[in-house]
């Protein structure tokens, strides 16, 4: 068994055999809950991908130098985030990772790159169109006057995660679909001298339709997140209008709360 701060390397299981794990038996955090948060990394990062087998409990004990019960703990917790399924005659299985975005104007392929999540972006529609009458009282501009309306369907580690459509008023920048596939619109924007300053945002749920599902790799009625956002520069223009969906099974928006004094 190893020693307090010592590293149990699992040398079996092919989705472990990759991983160090560093528990610490001197610490107060419970040892499954350290299990349990060293695994959540490694799916999340894609270090564990999708179909990864961990083995069965038994056999992750021996290796790990942890008694049975821990294990199971640990593994009990993941399997209820929606992260592990045990699976008879196969032992436990990733499901998938599911991104977690903290609720701050940032752009989601920045947050989903810096969460080692390998991010990439199909450019669906990229054209200037008259803007409808939700999209010009957010951005300001007469009813059926011009915006560049800008559809993008957002992959994390080749398993689609979002459906964004951006509004954004016609003079503000030239949007390349090159350079949008390569990386966040907020980086394009940025690189054009334009400052993020604030932004209005709402989060709500529906079902998908049947296009979206499509899209989504989901099946029609899958819980979706939904997200309108306005967000204006430094001298409070509004200069970007979205309305994202996100696939539920696999995106969690993260909130700090603070105490009013």
């Amino acid at each position: 068994m190893a020693k307090t701060g010592d590293r149990a390397r699992t040398t079996a299981a092919p989705a472990l055999s990759s991983l160090d794990f560093a528990l610490d038996r001197g610490s107060p955090v419970p040892l499954y809950h350290q299990l349990a948060q060293q695994l959540e990394a490694a799916i999340g990062h894609g270090v564990l991908a999708p179909g990864n087998l961990l083995g069965n409990e038994v056999d992750m004990s021996v290796r790990l130098g942890l008694s049975r019960p821990t294990v199971r703990q640990a593994i009990q917790s993941l399997v209820d985030k929606g992260l592990l399924v045990r699976r008879r005659g196969v032992g436990t299985q990733v499901v998938h990772s599911q991104v977690r975005r903290p609720l701050e104007l940032s752009s989601l392929y920045d947050d989903l790159e810096t969460a080692g999540q390998g991010p990439t972006t199909e450019v669906v529609r990229n054209e200037i169109v008259p803007a409808p009458c939700d999209v010009a009282a957010a951005l300001g501009v007469p009813e059926g006057g011009e915006v560049t309306v800008l559809d993008r369907l957002r992959r994390t580690h080749g398993r689609p995660v979002a459906l964004l459509r951006n509004f954004l008023p016609v003079p503000l920048l030239d949007l390349d679909s090159a350079r949008l596939e390569s990386t966040g619109l907020y980086h394009v924007m940025r690189s054009a001298g334009i400052t993020l300053h604030s932004a209005r945002q709402t989060v709500g749920a529906r079902a998908a339709t049947a296009g979206e599902a499509s899209r989504l790799d989901e099946e029609e009625g899958a819980a979706l997140l939904t997200m309108q956002r306005t967000a204006y520069d430094d001298t409070g223009r509004p200069v970007e209008y979205g309305t994202h969906i996100y696939r539920a099974s696999l995106y969690t928006f993260d909130f700090q709360l603070l105490v009013r004094p």
